[in-house]
Parts: structure tokens; C-alpha cells; sequence
């Protein structure tokens, strides 16, 4: 048995799981004033360090720190009332609330999430900001950790943050769940975000692990609400993409962290009831309306999902997938897959000519996956030195350090 944990890893552990909830529901309980929440926050787990350990954790944690970080931002909000007319008008705003109105059940505390991140998608914020705030807002990553992935300065990103937060309040924007009628047109900004931040938990943009479990368990948790919410076909692909990716999350990596490509993969490591989920929610989505670009992507998921070996993958029904996902997505990271998928349909000459067309697009000229995979093509070519000018390339560029070990792997077989 391990040890029990002391009261500063539950602490800690308390801040994992339920920062981000605590977070989205003092920012509607502030009114919508970000910086002001994300200061009670830290006040409220600040005092929770001090008096846990004497009292002990409460029955209730989160309902504990929404109330304690009310009560924190209207201390700080009263401590500069004569600097400011209006920080004195909202503090006596949220004294009055908090006296008027009951502290909010659990149920209400978690569909804040899911109005946190229709506000940090609003469409009359930038793609770039949105995509920041969210990662911020909802994920709380640190701006540093976004910037990173993102490739821009911290300074960049950090304003980015702060112009976002400021549109929104001076905008007015709500912060609520959109009525039913403009749910359509404001799932186009949603989506995008949710896929991205599943992405950055299923297979991080840079840094020493290859997944954060916990941002795609949170976006994967988003999109079960959006669901729920409604029930549109590019919703239920989405969920479908999510949750057949990550079904594959045990099979991904070995016990020291190194990466395990797909081919090499066990497949009695994979979530099979998760698979299966997602399997029904690609025939749903299909039967749901025309196939968007998730629905797709879940579809070609499900085809890897369900094939009981490499050997047994339908590469011919992946690649006609991905012929007809070009034709609503005409994107060069989709022409690279289906590039990949035709190397193994047709041999690894077929998927180099495909890619080689590719090598001068802008978009994918510093794109270590690539380069990666004409490495791979020229290697089970038996092309060995050009297949480790391409490593090399991929490695000059790679960010995340699994994949940069796998690279370095693959490169040193060749060149012993």
C-alpha cells in the first residue's frame, strides 16, 4: 500500500482537479472580471493552506473555495474602493449578491465551465485569442506553457490574454450559454477550441510528456456537455474523435515515457469500451447529416480503432476518408496524412511523390512530422542516408522530447 498522502498533496491535488472549476464559477460570480476571479482563486487556496491543516478538509472543497473567493475579492475590492468609483460600486454589488443568494450547488458549478469557454470563444474575439484565453481561462495553462506552444514571445501572448480579457468587458459580452437558435453559428468558433486543447492534453505541443491527461479529459468533458446541449452531427463527431484518440492513450508510450509508434502498438492496452463509444458516435454523426471535417477525422479514427492488428488496417477506406475530407478541408496537414495513408496503400514511392509535392508549402516547411515522415519512407526504402538528412531535419525541429528521443532512436539505428 503507498503511503497516505499528507494534507499539502491533497491540497495540491484539490488544485488540480478543481482550480479550473472554482475559477469559471467566481468569474460569473465577479461579474465577469477575470482578473479579479483568478486573484480570488489564489486568495481562496491561500487560506485553505492555512486553515486545512488546523480543520481539516471540508466535506465540500469546491463549494468551500467559491465561497471563500467571494468573500476574498470583495476584502480586496473594499481595500481600494477610494481609488476607484466603480471597484466601490462592485464590491457593494457582490456584498449584496452574496447575501441575497445561496451558494451554488455542485451542478451549477459545473456548467460554468461550459460558459467560461463560450465566452473565451466568443466570435467577436480573434482565433489567436481565443484560443489563448481558453487555454488560460479553461485549462489554466500558465501563460508561459502557451506561449511555448504557440512559438511567440511570452510578452506577445500575455498581451494577447489581456486584450482579450478587455474586449469582453468593455464589449459587454455575456457570460452565459448562448440561446438555442445561435447555438449553429456559435459552435463554429467552440469546436476549434476544444479540439485544440484535447490535442494539447492527447499529444503535447512541447515539453517532456507526451500527455496531459487531464486537458483531454477536460475537453473530452466539454464535449459530452456540448452534446447534451445539442445534439449536432459536428458535436458528436467531435466527442467521437476525442474519445477514439484517447482510447489509444495506454498503448502510447512504454513504462520509462518513450513513444510507441501505431504500428507497434498493443492493442489490448487500448480502452475498447471507449472505442466502441466512439464507433456509435460516428454512425450517429454520419446518420446525422452530411459529414463535417470531426465526423470525418472520427470516422478514420474508428477505421485504426477497430482493425485487431496493423497488418489488418484498412489503408483503402483511410485513404478514400481522406480524399473526401480534402474536398471540404482542402488543408496541407490533411494532404500529408492522406500522404501517409497512401505509402500504405500503395508502397512508400507512392507516399514520397505525394509528399514531396507538399515540401514547399509554407505551412509545413517547418513541420517536423514531415520530415519525419519521409525519414520513414526512405528508411523502410532502404534509402538510409537520405532518411537520416531527414531525421536530422525533424529533430532540428521537433519540440516534444519523447518524440525527439524516438527520432534520435530511429537515427541511431541507421547510422550504426
Amino acid at each position: 500500500m503507498p503511503p497516505p498522502l499528507s494534507i499539502e498533496q491533497r491540497i495540491a491535488a484539490i488544485y488540480r482537479n478543481e482550480s479550473g472549476r472554482v475559477l469559471a464559477t467566481l468569474i460569473r460570480l465577479l461579474q465577469g472580471n477575470f482578473d479579479l476571479a483568478e486573484d480570488a482563486l489564489q486568495d481562496a487556496f491561500m487560506a485553505a493552506l492555512s486553515q486545512w491543516p488546523r480543520d481539516g478538509i471540508p466535506d465540500n472543497p469546491r463549494a468551500w473555495l467559491v465561497s471563500t473567493g467571494r468573500f476574498k475579492a470583495i476584502d480586496r475590492l473594499r481595500k481600494h474602493v477610494r481609488q476607484d468609483s466603480y471597484l466601490e460600486e462592485l464590491a457593494q454589488t457582490l456584498e449584496n449578491a452574496t447575501q441575497t443568494q445561496p451558494l451554488e450547488d455542485d451542478d451549477t458549478i459545473e456548467d460554468d465551465r461550459l460558459r467560461l469557454i463560450f465566452t473565451c470563444c466568443h466570435p467577436s474575439l480573434a482565433m489567436e485569442a481565443r484560443v489563448a484565453l481558453t487555454l488560460r481561462e479553461v485549462c489554466s495553462l500558465t501563460t508561459e506553457a502557451i506561449a511555448a506552444a504557440f512559438l511567440v514571445p511570452v510578452p506577445t501572448l500575455a498581451q494577447r490574454i489581456v486584450r482579450a480579457k478587455n474586449k469582453i468587458r468593455n464589449a459587454g459580452i455575456p457570460y452565459q450559454v448562448p440561446e438555442p437558435e445561435a447555438l449553429p453559428e456559435r459552435l463554429e468558433a467552440v469546436l476549434p477550441v476544444i479540439y485544440l486543447v484535447f490535442n494539447e492534453g492527447y499529444s503535447a505541443s512541447s515539453g517532456a510528456q507526451i500527455t496531459q491527461h487531464d486537458l483531454s479529459a477536460e475537453a473530452i468533458r466539454l464535449g459530452r456537455l456540448l452534446q447534451i446541449l445539442l445534439p449536432d452531427a459536428e458535436v458528436i463527431g467531435l466527442l467521437a474523435l476525442m474519445l477514439l484518440h484517447d482510447a489509444r492513450r495506454g498503448g502510447r508510450t512504454s513504462a520509462n515515457g518513450d513513444l510507441i509508434p501505431l504500428e507497434e502498438q498493443d492493442r489490448m492496452l487500448w480502452n475498447h469500451a471507449q472505442i466502441r463509444e466512439g464507433c456509435d458516435l460516428v454512425v450517429q454523426a454520419l446518420q446525422s447529416g452530411p459529414p463535417g471535417v470531426y465526423t470525418l477525422q472520427a470516422a478514420i479514427a474508428a477505421v485504426h480503432a477497430e482493425a485487431p492488428t496493423a497488418e489488418a488496417t484498412d489503408w483503402a477506406e483511410i485513404t478514400g476518408l481522406y480524399d473526401v475530407l480534402l474536398g471540404i478541408n482542402p488543408s496541407p496537414i490533411v494532404e500529408l496524412n492522406r500522404a501517409v495513408a497512401l505509402a500504405m496503400r500503395d508502397g512508400p514511392e507512392a507516399g514520397l511523390q505525394a509528399i514531396d509535392k507538399l515540401r514547399d508549402h509554407k505551412d509545413l516547411q517547418r513541420y517536423h512530422l514531415l520530415h519525419a515522415a519521409r525519414a520513414d519512407l526512405f528508411r523502410r526504402l532502404g534509402q538510409s542516408q537520405d532518411a537520416i538528412r531527414c531525421y536530422q531535419q525533424a529533430l532540428d525541429l521537433v519540440k516534444q522530447e519523447p518524440e525527439r528521443h524516438f527520432l534520435q532512436q530511429r537515427l541511431a539505428s541507421l547510422q550504426q
